[in-house]
């Protein structure tokens, strides 16, 4: 039996991308109730394959004991286009269907992220700088009202 592929969810953060796998579902039945992998193997390991412009890269192998979990993959180069296949493995069953390729380019949520803070911070401000001019304004430092003489009305 193989096992595989997994679910394979991937999000950008700054320098980085976090990796979200649910394991495959498995077919074996204990009385009636289907029995998830963590229940038939206990541990399992997962191999992440990284894709980018450099060539694939294999990260090391890690375990879980988890249904559904999270990783995150650090130090990678910002605005890059990244690429994600996972395998899951056991340690009495080698056999294993990676995921498809799923890709993201690192740091574009959090361009995006920046680029509406500076859009709100520059309306703030603005509003800042019109509410300070208009209360300077009222107080009569400038454009003071200049009083005409009667007789020029």
């Amino acid at each position: 039996a193989y096992l595989g592929p997994p679910e394979v969810n991937i999000t950008s953060c700054p320098n980085c991308i976090n990796v979200t796998i649910r394991l495959p579902a498995s077919h074996f039945r204990d009385r009636g109730k289907l029995q998830s992998l963590i229940d038939i193997y206990e541990e399992l390991y997962y191999d992440i394959t990284l894709k980018s412009q450099d060539g694939e890269h294999k990260r090391p192998r890690q375990t879980t004991t988890e249904e559904v979990f999270s990783t995150v993959i650090e130090d990678l180069y910002p605005s890059r286009n990244y690429c994600v296949s996972v395998a899951v493995t056991a340690s009495l069953n080698k056999n294993s269907i990676p995921s498809p390729w799923k890709c993201v380019p690192a740091d574009s949520e959090a361009r995006q992220g920046y680029l509406e803070v500076a859009v709100a911070g520059a309306v703030c401000v603005s509003l800042i700088i019109a509410a300070v001019l208009k209360c300077v304004h009222a107080a009569g430092f400038i454009f003071p009202k200049i009083s005409i003489p009667h007789t020029l009305v």
